[in-house]
């Protein structure tokens, strides 16, 4: 995995004053490497703002957002530099990006390459790191401290959120279950922690889970599995809680299944698409092909159009796909 860089680190020892920037829509990862950092910066004696454009659409994320704020006024910018957390293309922060522009910047994400504005000062990017908060935690350590216990929270959060609670963790995650340790070793729960990512949804929720289950289509001789949400499903089920974890984790212990794809009519002339698989199925390339990003394993994009219309194009992606990959 890649070293913190030293320019992030004379970046951080110059600088007074940040503004914390993350993801829209944002995750456990992203969240917790959010404010795991800001608390860093405040205990070196830094002022730190959490910033985001939110929605805070998930159960588990919804207790954090009375701490983050979503359009930095002149008294926030003012003398600040920028940290984007989770995501590497500005673009991805939503409506907060208008905010950070003309900002000195540097970004610490695990995804792959984005659209970095030129005024970036420094880039700390490990598409090799599990989580953005596996790099806050390196990142404590290269500044000369070790995270206290609310930090060690919030950074085990972000890696069980991002690594499924460890089921996506392979052979190769010796140092991921060596930062886990040190976490609890400060003081973090596991068991809390599983408890707050997967308690609190609604029967509701369950429901459109249901709904989702039920629509569900086999291709490709049941390597691919794609399935669908109704706008008018969202508005009568709600989207609270929605728990598409456990929905990919679902279709993917199916026997011979090697990708999903979960699309969602957000609004009537745009979709959420999300896409997972297996070691083979390289989603983050299929995914970028429709303005989105992620992983190699676990992907997204928002594209305009209806399921009716996209559904074609995302199978012709996958027939591609599963023509080379034998």
């Amino acid at each position: 995995m890649n070293e913190v860089p030293s320019g992030l680190i004379k970046f951080i020892q110059t600088g007074n004053k940040f503004l914390i920037a993350g993801h829209k829509e944002p995750d456990g990862d992203c969240v917790g490497s959010q404010l795991a950092l800001s608390s860093v910066l405040r205990r070196l004696g830094k002022e730190a703002v959490p910033c985001s454009a939110g929605p805070f659409k998930r159960t588990e994320v919804k207790p954090y957002e009375k701490f983050f704020i979503g359009e930095p006024g002149k008294a926030e910018r003012e003398g600040s530099r920028v940290i984007t957390v989770d995501c590497s293309a500005v673009s991805r922060t939503g409506d907060l990006a208008p905010f950070l522009e003309g900002l000195p910047s540097a970004v610490i994400d695990h995804h792959g390459a984005g659209d970095h504005p030129e005024h970036s000062a420094e880039f700390y990017l490990d598409p090799g790191a599990p989580s953005t908060t596996f790099m806050i935690q390196r990142l404590i350590g290269a500044l000369g401290l070790e995270p206290d216990r609310e930090e060690a929270r919030l950074l085990l959060f972000g890696l069980c959120t991002d690594t499924g609670f460890f089921r996506h963790v392979d052979s190769t995650g010796a140092e991921t279950f060596a930062a886990a340790s040190e976490l609890i070793r400060a003081g973090a729960s596991p068991k809390q922690i599983f408890l707050d990512i997967n308690g609190g949804k609604s029967l509701d929720s369950r429901r459109l889970l249901a709904m989702a289950l039920l629509r569900a289509e086999s291709h490709f001789g049941g390597r691919l599995i794609f399935s669908s949400e109704e706008m008018e499903e969202t508005v009568r089920f709600g989207s609270e809680g929605r728990d598409s974890d456990s929905l990919y984790q679902m279709f993917q212990s199916v026997a011979g299944v090697e990708a999903v794809v979960i699309i969602r009519q957000e609004e009537a002339g745009k979709c959420a698409v999300g896409f997972r698989s297996r070691d083979a199925v390289d989603v983050a390339a299929i995914a970028a092909s429709f303005g989105g990003g992620g992983h190699k394993n676990a992907a997204g994009a928002a594209v305009p159009g209806t399921i009716a219309e996209l559904r074609p194009k995302i199978l012709e992606k996958f027939e591609r796909i599963f023509n080379s990959v034998r």
